[in-house]
């Protein structure tokens, strides 16, 4: 397996004012959720903005500083990560899982107030701001490619990110995080090249999805969308890896440059409150 990466930068405005709780073993942790738009390319041909509210969770010192520094309409930049979580549904009984952001660093953004947009729920977005990942890892699976009715190339795969810290008992440990990704027309294209087991490096925005189950619950997901998706190597390449003898596999590799296209009409965006109050109860064994 490639050595993890797993990076998430945001630059947006806090939605609403921080929220501050303990776990039981008195561990501070601020829930942050910063809101911004994007500025995507519609599949006709126009630049529209996308509305985006991701759920930010702080833990320890950090997270105190951040619930007094901070207030709903503060501009904030992000740096943290993607984690995977796994929790039995006591209603269903079912093993459910989701993607949460874990913040490893909050800082305070200088914008102008004209930056600053106000939604229909009374919460705050930022115009101009950041939604990238950027991330390392080995496909589980071969991405499954497929055409929307207006004959879009959509592919989704999964991707095994590993993490690995000292624990409270000074051992190594090691967590796989699986993260989903979604690439659209030229690059989904290419990226059905690709096989499980190999290495990719993924850069995209993140988004959220949801969806009624067969049960009619109401579900949500959180993704990556592609713009890019680079095959990664151990070594140096092996002759004719790239070049023109394997014109396929070259353009696979590289960047599709409408890939995000899509983006602002193929995904319906989560509004202010839509999944952010059903988040399992905390794990007091959190690797950080």
């Amino acid at each position: 397996m490639a050595r993890g990466m797993n990076h998430v930068f945001f630059v947006g405005a806090l939605a609403r004012d921080p929220e501050l709780r303990y776990t039981p073993n008195g561990t501070p942790v601020c829930d942050l959720t910063i809101a911004g738009e994007d500025q995507v390319l519609g599949s006709d041909g126009q630049t529209r903005s996308l509305p985006w509210y991701h759920r930010v969770g702080l833990m320890g010192k950090p997270a105190e500083t951040a619930a007094e520094q901070f207030k709903a309409g503060s501009a904030v930049a992000v740096e943290g990560s993607m984690e995977q979580r796994s929790w039995d549904d006591a209603a269903s009984g079912q093993k459910r899982s989701m993607i949460s952001i874990k913040a490893l660093r909050v800082d305070g953004v200088s914008r102008p107030e004209s930056d600053l947009v106000r939604d229909s729920g009374g919460g705050f977005r930022l115009q101009n701001a950041l939604n990238e990942a950027v991330l390392v890892g080995n496909l589980g699976r071969k991405p499954e490619l497929r055409y929307t009715p207006s004959g879009d190339a959509v592919v989704g795969f999964s991707i095994a990110v590993s993490e690995s810290w000292k624990g409270r008992d000074g051992n190594w440990q090691e967590k796989t995080h699986w993260l989903d990704i979604n690439a659209w027309r030229e690059l989904a294209e290419l990226v059905a090249n690709l096989d499980k087991g190999d290495s990719v490096l993924v850069h995209g925005r993140i988004k959220n999805e949801t969806w009624t189950d067969r049960d009619g619950q109401k579900r949500n997901s959180t993704k990556v969308e592609a713009t890019r998706v680079e095959a990664l190597t151990r070594g140096p390449a092996p002759s004719g890896a790239v070049g023109t003898t394997q014109p396929a596999a070259q353009k696979a590799y590289g960047n599709a440059g409408n890939a995000a296209k899509a983006a602002g009409t193929q995904s319906r965006s989560l509004d202010i409150d839509e999944g952010l109050d059903n988040f399992p109860p905390e794990e007091e064994d959190l690797p950080f």
